[in-house]
């Protein structure tokens, strides 16, 4: 009994024995796990991407006129302040008036001389001409008499200009608004003298509506291509940090501004200030909406600019070196490739678009793939041509490593 006890026991000792060798030779291979990825990475989506054009500018009024003077004198009546609003016509200052009504006095008594002085020589030339005819003067003395009246005549037209002149002068010693508007600069105070000698003085600065503004920018001449009257555009200024404005190109100005050897082009939008909460002199900080697409594969705009580091660059070309080594050469059945078959003779078109980005394989491994970029802003980058599909995993910029500190 004891023997077959011991014999049951020895034979399922043996089954146990198999069945783990079996179950050890048929269990499935675990899979190897990939290294973790030592690069930040963002996948190829689907999506819209609106290419832009920003510039710095200045918001002005679109009618801005500067009211002077075209005399001198002293203010001795200001009748309007900053921020007044004005009409066509209103007397905004007036000059001491006390030069001007003795010129324009001194005026109407030379032309009342040059009147007096008309009259006596028609008188005389009358005398002399019925003097004449009775033959009791000669003709010379006709003649000399005939010189006088003419020059009488001719200082009386004097006397009137220079009559118009002086009631001229001290018409302009009242300075008045030329248009409907706001006073938005005052360069002049009361009792102070105006000096219109040489250059015409600014008194005033006013601004026709308020309601309509412009923003005058900068724009690199990189990005003028894709300018054109009536694009949409959008802004913030200072003021008004949590605000987005609204505006529209109006005018690119050919004129070019070269500071330094750096060309930009003065490019002129329209702002709707109902509300006139922009204020003349603000700064703006424009975004020129030139392209806009929607359903387009696209990738960060970072990962055009991400290199690989030195030592991941020297272990691709040892790999690419023992690849070459172990490879059989064929002979080529290709004709020979041209001789201008290089970047250099190539189109603009075909070069300038061209960017190489790399693309995680299975292993986390960085893989160089080529391809075309279309529009491109600060944040996306359209894919139009090359080896990526949507999922792909495309390195933007390397991990830091954290090391362990010395124990």
């Amino acid at each position: 009994m004891k023997l077959l006890t011991k014999k049951r026991v020895a034979i399922a000792a043996g089954l146990i024995v198999v069945a783990g060798s079996a179950y050890a030779w048929l269990a499935p291979k675990a899979e190897e796990v990939a290294p973790p990825p030592k690069y930040r990475f963002t996948a190829v989506d689907v999506g819209s991407i609106n290419q832009t054009v920003t510039a710095t500018g200045t918001i002005n009024p679109v009618a801005l006129v500067n009211v002077g003077s075209q005399v001198s004198g002293t203010v001795v009546e200001l009748n309007v302040d900053f921020n007044d609003r004005v009409t066509r016509g209103q007397v905004l200052l007036k000059l001491d008036p006390t030069i001007f009504n003795a010129q324009v006095r001194q005026a109407q008594a030379s032309l009342a001389s040059a009147q007096a002085s008309q009259r006596l020589a028609q008188a005389n030339f009358q005398r002399n001409e019925q003097l004449v005819s009775r033959s009791f003067v000669s003709s010379v003395a006709l003649d000399q008499t005939r010189r006088e009246l003419d020059v009488a005549k001719a200082n009386i037209q004097l006397a009137q200009a220079q009559l118009e002149r002086a009631q001229a002068d001290l018409n302009n010693s009242v300075i008045r608004s030329p248009i409907d508007g706001v006073i938005i600069k005052r360069t002049i105070d009361l009792g102070q003298t105006v000096a219109a000698s040489f250059t015409t003085p600014n008194l005033f600065q006013i601004a026709r509506d308020l309601t309509k503004m412009q923003i005058d920018t900068s724009v690199s001449e990189a990005d003028v291509g894709a300018l054109k009257d009536g694009l949409p555009a959008r802004f913030v200024v200072d003021a008004y940090p949590d605000r987005e404005f609204h505006a529209t190109m109006r005018q690119f100005r050919l004129a070019a501004n070269v500071v330094q050897n750096v060309v930009t082009y003065n490019v002129v939008l329209d702002v709707d200030n109902k509300d006139e909460m922009l204020k003349p002199g603000m700064t703006a900080q424009v975004r020129l909406v030139v392209a806009n697409r929607a359903n387009v594969m696209r990738i960060p705009t970072t990962a055009l600019r991400f290199t690989l580091p030195e030592e991941e660059l020297e272990k691709q070309k040892k790999l690419e070196k023992e690849t070459n080594k172990g490879a059989v050469k064929t002979v080529a059945l290709t004709p020979a490739s041209v001789q201008d078959d290089d970047l250099a003779f190539r189109s603009a078109n075909e070069t300038a678009r061209m960017f190489k980005v790399y693309r995680l394989d299975a292993k986390n491994e960085p893989q160089p793939v080529d391809i075309r970029a279309g529009l491109s802003n600060f944040r996306y980058t359209e894919v139009v041509g090359g080896g990526l599909k949507a999922g792909d995993r495309i390195v933007t910029r390397t991990l830091v490593q954290k090391q362990d500190d010395d124990l």
